[in-house]
């Protein structure tokens, strides 16, 4: 056994334990959906972190976890189709079984969030970790003032949990705006253009000294939404964002995720941007 991590007791994240697939559905052209379950018990994550799901003899790749703390009895992913492990992950059904190892990794600290005002913007993929975070503020909504949910991404076949997107945009407790950065057809009616571009709509609802804002999606949007935020007087302190697309091997084995002396999956994902703002490769 070993004393420092207990890697070889039972019950231990380091070491994964079968988990069936019970539902399974195409997003979009590349993601796809997964809902799994343990045999007896609930994974028991914080919302921002993640597993590492393997399949025997092929690998192991880390995956963001999708669903609120608060939905029991099983837990969601959208899995992007990439490399390997996710191609094989993706010809699986409900009824088979992968590993999991996990939770890991920091989280969203909405516990300390709560009596705030919660901003969250999501880009493209981001939407994934990002709405664990999401639906645990709604189902402890007494717990929070108000929440405004930006969305961005490429085109309209990218968008991500189209249903929920609808009754986010519907409901009087939200303020719900979204964009795509392009369209061709004539399907799409909404905002056309970089998810900035939603800003206007947004800023004569903030009120910055009481708001907390969550960031998730591609490299190249945070450097320009955190520029948004800080015009409109929100501390860098009160910015988190997760550095989850880094990863790798989700064991801080591989360096893939480091930047200077700080492993991402090992420090992170979820960082504030006080506390990366030294790091020049962070963002």
């Amino acid at each position: 056994m070993c004393e420092a991590c207990g890697c070889h007791q039972e019950g231990s994240i380091y070491m994964p334990e079968v988990c069936t697939i019970v539902k399974t559905s195409k997003v979009t052209d590349k993601d796809s959906f997964f809902e799994f379950k343990f045999a007896n018990k609930d994974l028991g994550h914080k919302p921002g972190q993640f597993v590492g799901v393997s399949i025997p003899g092929i690998g192991e790749s880390p995956i963001s976890i999708s669903s609120s703390p608060t939905k029991k009895g099983s837990f969601e992913m959208v899995i992007r189709k990439v490399g390997k492990v996710t191609s094989a992950i993706h010809q699986l059904n409900p009824g088979d079984t992968v590993g999991i190892r996990g939770p890991f990794g920091t989280h969203f600290p909405l516990e300390t969030y709560k009596g705030k005002d919660l901003l969250f913007i999501g880009g493209g993929i981001g939407l994934v970790p990002m709405r664990s975070a999401i639906n645990y503020a709604l189902d402890n909504r007494k717990d929070y003032g108000a929440i405004t949910i930006m969305f961005g991404c490429t085109d309209p076949s990218q968008r991500l949990f189209v249903d929920e997107l609808a009754q986010w945009s519907s409901s009087q407790g939200i303020t719900f705006v979204e964009s795509v950065d392009r369209c061709t057809g004539g399907e799409w009616k909404g905002n056309v253009g970089v998810i900035t571009t939603l800003f206007p709509k947004i800023k004569d609802t903030i009120k910055p000294d009481s708001t907390k804002a969550i960031i998730v999606g591609p490299p190249v949007m945070y450097k320009f939404v955190i520029l948004e935020l800080r015009t409109m007087g929100i501390n860098d302190r009160d910015i988190a964002v997760s550095l989850e697309r880094r990863m790798k091997c989700g064991v801080g084995k591989c360096g893939h995720c480091q930047i200077d002396g700080v492993y991402v999956c090992q420090d992170g994902p979820v960082f504030t941007v006080e506390s990366i703002s030294h790091l020049v490769e962070a963002l």
